[in-house]
């Protein structure tokens, strides 16, 4: 495999990257601080640690957004970097809203697709509720492996204001998360969205996160074929033609949503 990973030498300086793109955006905006979700896994919490250095404690929110797929350990995960980093948190229970959606529209009921990512756009309408009325920001928590494949949910955890680690694989996620002080046990629990029971991103995805970023760095964002990478990355051709695939189905994701051409 390919490893992405900085050397040692780049990371304080991809760490003042991050943290200036922030104050950039923040003072940009005209707004007080920064919103953002916490979900005890690694991504957010890199987010937090991130808005922190750049902002300062005082102007970070976050908020801890348990449903009933919601493991306890990882609801625990979030207050902890919460607590830990000395932001204002609020932990607000989900399920009611979805319930009441689905109230709304039985249909639904046992859809666990379409009702995880009514779930991840209800978590990003409280994300904005609370940074329209506090006057800040809301920040992003993914990553450049899972957008490139759309591995998020179009106007739910991808409806925000900026992606701080938008430009890190997820092997820089993890590299960085340890330089600025996450904790380990953070930084290599097993990733999930939670979106339904027993939920995986690895699973769910069909693909190991290591071998996902060595597609994406050779094939994907690289100048390597598809025949090369799999020659390369010793793949079947197939796994990188699944990849490839799946970067250019959720291109429209990564968009603004399109519109006719004005007319002559």
């Amino acid at each position: 495999m390919i490893d992405p990973r900085f050397s040692e030498a780049e990371l304080d300086e991809r760490r003042d990257h991050s943290t200036n793109f922030i104050r950039k955006q923040v003072d940009a905006a005209g707004v007080d601080g920064a919103v953002l979700g916490l979900s005890g896994g690694i991504d957010s919490t890199l987010v937090a640690h991130l808005a922190v250095d750049a902002l300062g404690a005082e102007n970070v929110h976050g908020l801890v957004l348990p449903a009933r797929v919601s493991g306890d350990e990882n609801m625990s995960d979030a207050e902890r970097v919460a607590q830990d980093l000395e932001i204002t948190h609020d932990v607000i229970e989900i399920e009611p809203i979805v319930d009441s959606l689905l109230g709304t529209y039985p249909e639904a009921e046992g859809d666990h697709e379409a009702v995880g990512n009514a779930r991840a756009r209800v978590r990003a309408v409280l994300n904005y509720l609370v940074a329209n009325h506090e006057g800040r920001l809301v920040l992003g928590t993914g990553n450049r492996s899972e957008a490139a494949v759309g591995y998020f949910t179009k106007y739910g955890d991808g409806a925000v204001d900026c992606h701080p680690i938008g430009n890190l694989y997820k092997a820089q996620v993890r590299q960085l998360a340890r330089h600025v002080g996450v904790p380990e046990d953070l930084v290599t629990k097993t990733p999930t969205a939670e979106l339904w029971a027993d939920q995986t991103d690895e699973e769910e995805m069909g693909i190991s996160y290591e071998t996902l970023d060595s597609i994406l760095v050779s094939h994907v964002d690289g100048p390597l074929s598809a025949d090369a990478t799999a020659r390369e990355l010793d793949l079947e051709p197939e796994t990188v033609e699944k990849v490839r695939g799946m970067y250019e189905r959720s291109a429209h994701k990564r968009r603004a949503p399109p519109a006719p051409e004005p007319l002559d």
